[in-house]
């Protein structure tokens, strides 16, 4: 769904529909894992996607098919984190891995014979790094799930605009636009926001402070 919508829509809109997921998350945590969400994890998540939405500062976009798709493919990722959160209570990560990566390649396998191209040696060695990179992410996402409320994981999901505008610089010299630092700093604020509430309701709980 996603990379349908990435034909008719740009880079800014795209992004900033997507970014709902984590609002998505936090919602469906409530309903399906009965977790009380407290009004901080509510507000850093809100202030996330305001940082967001500031950061790419989307034109004017219409609900068209492609806005669709992308909040569809908002709401199956926000789902995958909840399923993530109810599995890891009976199985380890790497069997998590193992099986979710393999229904992925037998899918995208079964489409090979209609669209293989053989790559060359270097983009075979980029294919293979981007392998190795996403397994670690997801390894950690996995486990970040695991060990975590899914309503504090989500908020930080917006951190990773802030790492595609710093890469965007590193690699192509892009420098962001004015409005991208803002929206970064706000991003950044509402991950602030998360751990400051998580750390204050830490001491409150503390056995010499009970």
């Amino acid at each position: 769904c996603y990379y349908s919508a990435a034909r008719q829509l740009g880079l800014a809109e795209l992004t900033t529909i997507y970014f709902a997921a984590p609002l998505m998350v936090t919602a469906m945590s409530v309903v399906l894992l009965g977790e009380q969400v407290r009004w901080w994890r509510w507000l850093a998540t809100g202030i996330g996607f305001v940082g967001v939405i500031i950061a790419c500062d989307p034109a004017g976009v219409g609900l068209t098919a492609a806005v669709g798709l992308v909040l569809l493919s908002a709401a199956l990722w926000a789902y995958s984190g909840i399923l993530v959160r109810q599995i890891s209570a009976y199985e380890s990560t790497p069997t998590q891995m193992l099986f979710s990566n393999s229904v992925f390649a037998i899918a995208c396998g079964l489409t090979l014979p209609w669209t293989w191209t053989t790559p060359a040696a270097f983009d075979l060695a980029l294919m293979a790094a981007l392998g190795l990179i996403g397994a670690g992410a997801q390894y950690m996402i996995i486990e970040s799930y695991r060990l975590a409320p899914a309503s504090l994981v989500a908020p930080f999901e917006y951190t990773s605009l802030v790492w595609a505008f710093a890469l965007t610089y590193l690699i192509w010299a892009d420098i962001p636009r004015a409005a991208v630092f803002a929206g970064a700093a706000v991003i950044i604020l509402s991950g602030v926001l998360t751990v400051a509430g998580e750390w204050r309701a830490g001491r409150r709980l503390t056995p010499r402070e009970v």
